[in-house]
C-alpha cells in the first residue's frame, strides 16, 4: 500500500512540475528578466527625453495669479494704474486746489499720494513665450535626443541577444552534462562489475587484497566525478531561474549544438550592435559640434501677453484689460572663452567616437576570425576525441578481460580505466568550448533577432 502511495505521488509531482523546453524558455527571458525590463525602461526614458527635447520649439503658455494688498505709496499707485483706476486726487491735485494762493504750493507733501489708504491688487494674466531662432540649438537637441533614443533601443536589444545567448548555452551545457553522466554511470557499471569479479578472485585465491582496494579506490573517484556533474546540473538549473525570474526544474529535449549560420563577414557586421552602437554614438557626437556651434549665434523669441487687474478678484475683466507684444533678442559676445573651449572639446569628441567606430569594427572582425579558427579546431578535436573515447573503452574492456585470465595486473587495468575516463572528461570539455564559440558567434551575427 505504501508503495501505491509513494508512486502516486511521484507521478503527481512529475505531471505537475512541467518540464521547460528551450523555445518556452527563450520567449520568457525577453519578458521576464530583470535586466532586460530595466533595458525597456531605460528605453522609455530615453522616448520621454525626445519628447520633452522636442517640445521646446513649441513655447510655453503660462497663467499667473496675482494676490497682493500694500499701502506702499508706489505700489498703491501702481495698482490703480494697471487696474485703470488713477484719477487727479492720486496725484495730490486736491492739496494744489485747496492752497492755490500759497507761493510754495509746488512744494506741498500730498497726503493722498504719500499716504494712501491700503488697498488690494488681483492680476490675472496669460503670457506665451515661444523660440524663434536659437541657431539650430532646439534642433541638434531634438536630434540628440532621439539618437539617445535609438541607442538605448540598441543596448536593449544587444542585452536580449546576451540573455537568449546564456539561456541556451545554459540548455546546451544540461545536455552535455546529462550525456556526460550517461557516461560515467556506465564507467561506474563497469567498475562495479569488476569490482566483483576482483571480490570473486579474492575469494577463489585468484586475486590480491590490494586489487580489490584499487578497483574500490577508482569506485569513488568516478562517484566524486558523478557528484560533481550533478552539483553543476543543479548550478546550471539556479542560474537558468535567475535568468527567467522563475523556477526552473527541469528542460526537455536533448541538444546538440548546430553549427553556426552561414553568413558572410559584411552582413555580421552590418548586423553586430556593437558596431552599431559606436557608430550611433558618432553620429551624436558629431551633433553635439553642431550644438555647440549654436552658442555662437544670437537667440531671438517671441511673447505676448494679456490679462487684467483689479482691487477684487475678477471683476469686470474686460474693462481692465490690457496686453503687450514684443521681441527680445539675446547675443553673447563676450564669455571668456568658454564656447570655444567648448566647440574644440566638441570636435576632439567627434574625432576620438569616430575612431572607436573604426576600432569597435576592426574588433569584431579580429573577434569573428578568432572565433571561426577555434571553431574549426574544436570540429577537429571533437571527432579525434570520441573516437579516442571509443577505442579507450574498447582497450579498458580488453585488459578487464585479460585481467580475468590472469594475463594482466588490476593496476593495468585502472590505468586503462583511468585513460577512458580522462578522454570522457577531454570530450567534455571539447563539446563545451565549442558550443562557447557558437554562442559567441551568433551574440556577433544577432541570430535571435533577425
Amino acid at each position: 500500500m505504501k508503495i501505491i502511495v509513494i508512486m502516486c505521488a511521484l507521478l503527481a509531482y512529475a505531471f505537475g512540475a512541467s518540464a521547460l523546453s528551450l523555445d518556452a524558455a527563450i520567449e520568457k527571458v525577453k519578458y521576464n528578466n530583470l535586466e532586460i525590463d530595466a533595458a525597456k525602461m531605460d528605453e522609455q526614458i530615453k522616448e520621454l527625453e525626445y519628447q520633452i527635447a522636442s517640445s521646446a520649439a513649441y513655447g510655453s503658455l503660462d497663467l499667473n495669479q496675482y494676490a497682493l494688498r500694500s499701502n506702499d505709496a508706489l505700489n498703491v499707485f501702481g495698482y490703480k494704474l494697471q487696474s485703470r483706476e488713477a484719477s487727479f486726487a492720486d496725484f495730490g491735485f486736491k492739496d494744489f486746489i485747496k492752497n492755490q494762493s500759497d507761493p510754495n504750493v509746488v512744494d506741498i507733501r500730498s497726503d493722498d499720494l504719500n499716504n494712501p489708504k491700503d488697498r488690494n491688487l488681483f492680476s490675472t494674466n496669460v503670457t506665451y513665450t515661444i523660440p524663434l531662432y536659437t541657431g539650430g540649438k532646439i534642433e541638434q537637441y531634438r536630434k540628440m535626443a532621439q539618437a539617445l533614443k535609438a541607442l538605448s533601443t540598441l543596448s536593449r536589444e544587444e542585452l536580449t541577444v546576451q540573455k537568449i545567448a546564456e539561456v541556451k548555452k545554459s540548455f546546451y551545457a544540461l545536455s552535455l552534462l546529462k550525456n556526460h553522466l550517461y557516461r560515467l554511470g556506465l564507467i561506474a557499471h563497469n567498475i562495479e562489475k569488476l569490482e566483483q569479479r576482483a571480490v570473486a578472485m579474492h575469494e577463489e585465491g585468484y586475486a590480491k587484497k590490494v586489487d580489490i582496494l584499487e578497483v574500490q579506490t577508482k569506485r569513488a573517484d568516478v562517484e566524486r566525478l558523478v557528484e560533481q556533474a550533478k552539483a553543476n546540473e543543479t548550478l546550471l538549473y539556479h542560474y537558468l531561474s535567475f535568468l527567467l525570474n522563475e523556477n526552473v526544474e527541469s528542460i526537455i529535449g536533448n541538444y546538440e549544438a548546430e553549427l553556426p549560420l552561414d553568413m558572410p563577414l559584411e552582413t555580421m557586421l552590418n548586423e553586430n550592435r556593437a558596431i552599431k552602437k559606436a557608430e550611433q554614438s558618432e553620429a551624436v557626437s558629431k551633433m553635439n559640434v553642431s550644438l555647440q556651434e549654436s552658442n555662437f549665434l544670437p537667440q531671438i523669441g517671441a511673447f505676448v501677453q494679456y490679462g487684467s487687474s483689479d482691487d477684487r478678484l475678477m471683476n469686470d475683466f474686460s474693462s481692465h484689460d490690457a496686453y503687450t507684444v514684443g521681441v527680445q533678442m539675446k547675443w553673447n559676445l563676450f564669455n571668456g572663452g568658454a564656447d570655444k573651449a567648448g566647440l574644440e572639446k566638441a570636435r576632439v569628441g567627434n574625432l576620438k567616437a569616430a575612431s572607436e567606430a573604426r576600432l569597435a569594427k576592426e574588433t569584431i572582425v579580429w573577434h569573428i576570425r578568432r572565433l571561426q579558427t577555434q571553431m574549426h579546431m574544436y570540429e577537429y578535436e571533437i571527432a579525434s576525441l570520441k573516437k579516442e573515447v571509443e577505442l579507450s573503452q574498447a582497450v579498458y574492456e580488453n585488459y578487464t578481460g585479460r585481467y580475468e585470465q590472469k594475463l594482466a595486473s588490476m593496476s593495468e587495468v585502472i590505468v586503462k580505466q583511468s585513460d577512458a575516463l580522462r578522454a570522457v572528461m577531454k570530450l567534455q570539455e571539447a563539446q563545451n568550448a565549442r558550443n562557447d564559440v557558437i554562442f559567441e558567434l551568433e551574440k556577433i551575427a544577432a541570430k535571435e533577432l533577425q
